[in-house]
């Protein structure tokens, strides 16, 4: 843009000049027509053209209408000839008007915008280019596209916008990127982009910013999105923005933050850098905050919204952005699937889980006392000892080890695992047997009973502890809560159980309680495997024959279990319907109690008690077994206890 600077065309007593841009003609035209002082001088200009010769020395306020790039030329010459300023927004502004809190009525905001103000504010600038909104460098798209805090788009096309971007996730990879704060800090790390903003601007960064965020700091804030996978990214960050969304202090763990006065920012391959969405440039760039730059006309609550304290030293939150040169090399290559384990955590992790899979004197002598304690409490009926079985029970470990030598395809690990395993399903039954063999007590318990029909549901509850016993396992700070999932999916009672069955000689007892203990076990190990595969301990080309071999085990263990739990969802319909439904036979008021519903083959059984108010005839009896077969569907053997009612 030229400046003509000869032959002023202002008057001495005009103090206050409004420029417009030439395509706000239309809009400033009916302003004109409401100014009646004459004390406002207006002055269209173009960005292309010569800019119009003003005598700047007898100016003192300036007010502006226009895109925003005309505007920040009209910042930078208030700033230059130290004029206040002031805003009048166009249709479709309405962002910028609710920023700087200018009224929605376009001559409310007209009188606001002739008010010369004293308070100044700070400007934000990249490369000596003036920010009004945000600079965003490298790769931002998805995260630009997919807001929160506006109304432009429904929810719905919000997720399109975020399913366009992830089509084009073979852009995102990593890059490094150098930075150099104004004390001198030399950071170096890795991130597919920043986004740098000078104040809350209303975006979904600068609503989670707001308490570091003000336009009169003298600091800007660079944040640097760092997702480790493609799943973290297009996943997880948006359902902790989505279900976060009231919560203005939280930001995605993906993300870290740097707020400073000055950063210089390079990075080892060009990357494209945009400012306000329109200016393209690329790396290196230097980022600058100039304090109290400019005296702007704006709303009363946006000064109340700014922090007033100022700081020299940096604000830095990094923790979660990766510094090491493995994963900035690895990250580099484009982001994976799920995330990648560093070579500390898998060394970590792999040892604990080679030397937990090993048989070991330890192992087996907790795993005899847990039996003896689980199979008396069998016995005796008791829940709380059987829970104190399970906590003392050292048979998780090996199963979580298996889960990791599946992902891998670890043979020896496996081979470890399993033969772990087996010696401990052996030395339960064994001792569970031995026990049952000795005691004179041939009683079913409850707590015996009730390992006797697993079901899909108990698949489901193996799945939701394997997925916690592995991701417990990855954080040696909540590896306490490994007793708990421990208490949450049986292991040691349901081979108990299957060992007094063998102890009495009952086969059904054995094979039963055995199959809960075969679902507990394939379920953990399953769910365990994805879940380390998720937490980045193995590729998906190494893991996939793993999981795809263990998918096919647990659907053929949920054939068997769907069709117990339609039986138990029978059963459960049969004995609500008889409960709620009122008899009268022949003027005798009936009803049934305690109902237990074992479905046989073609013929049912059904044990109830029945209530009366008088003894029924042998007709009556008949009648009220007809219509329990109705109910039941299919004939059926019912015992019946009678009781009456006084």
């Amino acid at each position: 843009m030229i400046i003509a600077l000869k032959g002023g065309v202002m008057s001495e007593e005009k103090n206050t000049c409004y420029f417009y841009g030439k395509e706000s003609e239309a809009f400033v035209t009916k302003l004109k027509e409401e100014e009646e002082d004459g004390r406002i001088f207006f002055v269209s200009f173009a960005l292309n053209d010569v800019f119009p010769a003003v005598e700047w020395d007898r100016i003192g306020h300036l007010i502006v209408t226009g895109s925003t790039e005309e505007i920040k030329v009209i910042f930078g010459l208030a700033r230059k000839y130290h004029c206040s300023i002031g805003i009048v927004t166009l249709p479709g502004q309405e962002r910028m008007a609710k920023i700087l809190d200018l009224p929605d009525d376009t001559m409310e905001a007209f009188e606001l915008a002739k008010q010369p103000s004293e308070k100044k504010i700070d400007l934000f600038y990249c490369n000596d280019l003036l920010v009004l909104s945000d600079v965003r460098i490298g790769n931002t798209t998805a995260l630009k596209e997919y807001e929160f805090q506006f109304s432009e788009y429904s929810l719905l096309k919000r997720f399109g916008l975020l399913w366009q971007a992830y089509r084009r996730k073979r852009l995102l990879k990593h890059y490094q990127f150098n930075l150099r704060t104004e004390k001198e800090e030399q950071i170096t790390l890795s991130a597919i982009g920043m986004i740098g903003i000078g104040y809350n601007n209303r975006s979904w960064i600068a609503t989670r910013m707001v308490k570091l965020l003000s336009a009169i700091d003298g600091q800007h804030l660079l944040l640097i999105l760092s997702p480790l996978s493609l799943f973290q990214y297009f996943v997880i960050s948006p359902l902790t923005l989505l279900f976060q969304r009231w919560r203005g202090d939280r930001l995605p763990s993906s993300c870290g933050y740097i707020k400073s006065n000055r950063i210089e920012l390079d990075c080892l391959e060009p990357v494209k850098v945009v400012i306000d969405d329109e200016a393209a440039r690329q790396t290196p760039v230097v980022l600058q905050t100039e304090s109290e730059a400019l005296a702007l006309s704006v709303g009363k609550t946006f000064w109340e919204k700014q922090s007033a304290s100022k700081t020299e030293r940096n604000s830095i939150r990094i923790d979660n952005v990766p510094r090491d040169e493995e994963t900035i090399r690895y990250l580099g290559k484009g982001l994976p699937l799920f995330r990648h384990a560093s070579k500390e955590q898998y060394a970590a992790l792999f040892g604990s889980l080679r030397e937990e899979g090993n048989i070991s004197s330890t192992f087996v002598i907790l795993l005899v006392i847990a039996t003896m304690i689980a199979t008396l409490g069998l016995f005796i009926n008791s829940s709380s000892v059987i829970i104190g079985a399970m906590i003392l029970a050292p048979l998780m470990q090996p199963i979580v080890s298996l889960s990791m030598g599946v992902l891998r395809q670890d043979g020896s690990l496996t081979t470890n695992a399993v033969k772990t395993i087996g010696i401990g399903m052996v030395l339960t039954i064994a001792t569970a047997m031995f026990i049952a063999y000795l005691t004179p007590i041939r009683e079913m318990t409850n707590e015996m009973a009730a390992r006797l029909s697993p079901t899909i549901l108990d698949m489901l509850i193996a799945i939701a502890s394997g997925i916690a016993a592995a991701y417990v396992k990855n954080d040696e700070k909540i590896s306490a809560s490994l007793a708990g999932v421990a208490i949450a999916v049986a292991l040691v009672p349901p081979l108990a159980v299957s060992g007094i069955g063998l102890g009495w000689a009952d086969w059904h007892i054995f094979f039963n309680a055995l199959l809960l203990f075969v679902t507990n076990l394939i379920g953990i190990v399953f769910a365990g495997a994805l879940t380390f595969l998720v937490l980045g301990f193995a590729p998906i080309h190494v893991a996939k024959k793993g999981i795809a071999i263990w998918t096919v085990i647990a659907l053929l263990i949920a054939i068997p279990l769907y069709h117990s739990f339609e039986t138990m969802k029978e059963s459960a319909n049969v004995r609500s319907t008889l409960l709620h439904v009122a008899f009268d036979i022949n003027g005798k008021r009936v009803h049934l109690n305690r109902i237990e519903y074992l479905p046989k083959g073609k013929e049912a059984e059904v044990r109830c008690e029945v209530i009366v108010d008088q003894k029924l005839k042998k007709e009556d009896r008949e009648y009220l077994k007809k219509v329990i077969e109705e109910v039941v569907g299919k004939p059926a053997k019912v015992i019946a206890t009678f009781r009456y009612e006084l």
